[in-house]
């Protein structure tokens, strides 16, 4: 029987990024389950404590999150659907604290790393590094922090009361990441796939991987992401992460007949829809537009 209410695992707590991506797919009526490490949250499907698992795989700045692909192969659980996210970074504190009363801030080392700008700015700020952006928010909220901003998302402002000082803090403001949605396998539903994600080792010898690509190219299925791993204890041999997407499905159905001549250790990881949104939905202009000028808060900045 389905249930009415998915219970969805995640890396983090609520109002994490992992959260918004898991609203952004089922809708917010879920139920949030909040794991301290992406391995914990294969341990809640498998054991029975959550339906699905909403896992962020790879990032636009950052790239991809490489240990995540090793849990998709050991614990084979299929690949229903994915999302992608773009990461806004906002500055937020307590009701009433005001920017000059603040002496720190904190966020994960990642989002720091994407507002280098706001930090050239105000460099007396003294950074400090958490591993979730919502915790820094519920940390400055339970302890009452009023010399601490954090840089996070705009769910953590509303679930723990903070004030957003400043919006869009983060440098590169076409930020993304790509998160996977999986399942148990008696869980999937039938849907019209046009695309996959597979995992595949071949020969080390000269051209045998480029078999496997002309034989996606002449069947007309794209490759929209390759990555490599190497393979636990053996040397020269990697397994091969691919996704590829397809107009039609006899396209992919011949590709796969071929290819399993020329590899090894095949798994299909997941057939799924791919996410259709434009991410990049600013229209090209004929000339370069000229870098605008960074406006962040007003404040007389402190002596270093």
């Amino acid at each position: 029987m389905k249930k009415n209410k998915p219970r969805v695992a995640i890396q983090g707590i609520r109002a994490s990024f992992h959260e918004e991506a898991a609203f952004k797919y089922f809708g917010e009526n879920i139920q949030t389950i909040e794991c301290n490490s992406f391995k914990q949250t294969f341990d809640a499907l498998e054991n029975n404590e959550a339906d699905y698992v909403v896992m962020a795989i790879e990032n636009s700045i950052a790239g991809s999150i490489l240990p995540n692909y090793s849990l998709l192969l050991n614990y084979n659980f299929p690949v229903i659907g994915e999302i992608y996210l773009p990461i806004q970074l906002h500055l937020m504190a307590l009701p009433g604290v005001a920017f000059e009363q603040v002496k720190y801030v904190t966020s994960h080392p990642i989002a720091i790393r994407q507002c280098i700008d706001f930090f050239d700015e105000y460099p007396h700020l003294k950074i400090v590094e958490s591993s979730d952006t919502a915790a820094c928010a519920k940390r400055i909220h339970d302890e009452k922090l009023t010399d601490t901003v954090a840089i996070a998302n705009t769910l953590a402002a509303k679930l723990y009361g903070l004030d957003i000082l400043e919006r869009r803090v983060e440098s590169n403001k076409k930020n993304f990441t790509r998160f996977l949605i999986l399942t148990a396998h008696d869980n999937v539903e039938k849907t019209i796939a046009n695309k996959a994600s597979l995992c595949f080792q071949v020969s080390n010898q000269v051209g045998a991987l480029a078999k496997v690509l002309n034989i996606f190219a002449n069947q007309g299925v794209n490759m929209s992401k390759i990555q490599s791993m190497p393979v636990l204890g053996k040397r020269n041999e990697y397994n091969f992460y691919v996704d590829v997407e397809w107009e039609e499905t006899k396209q992919y159905d011949t590709a796969v007949k071929q290819i399993l001549k020329y590899t090894h250790n095949f798994n299909i990881l997941g057939e799924y829809k791919r996410h259709e949104e434009d991410i990049n939905t600013e229209k090209p202009l004929n000339i370069a537009p000229e870098k605008p000028e960074r406006k962040y808060i007003k404040i007389k900045k402190l002596a270093k």
